[in-house]
């Protein structure tokens, strides 16, 4: 299935958009949708997030800071 969207006042074929295109606008679309007043996270979120969070009280993991992970996956990706 082709999916199209208009940003920026031009239609865009998502499948034809690079990796790093898509993270871009997905990081976008992130922004501005975490930004909005009405937005809620669903339930699981926030019990996931404290999974996590036990797991490294426990030491069961450990974390990467999220700029040095973007880092990392937009070189992997490019």
């Amino acid at each position: 299935m082709t999916r199209f969207i208009t940003y920026m006042s031009k239609t865009i074929t998502i499948e034809n958009l690079s990796t790093a295109e898509k993270m871009e606008l997905m990081e976008k679309l992130w922004d501005d949708l975490s930004s909005s007043p009405d937005y809620a996270p669903p339930k699981w979120h926030g019990e996931e997030l404290a999974r996590r969070k036990t797991a490294v009280k426990e030491g069961k993991v450990t974390y990467t800071e999220w700029d040095k992970a973007k880092k990392e996956i937009r070189k992997e990706v490019s």
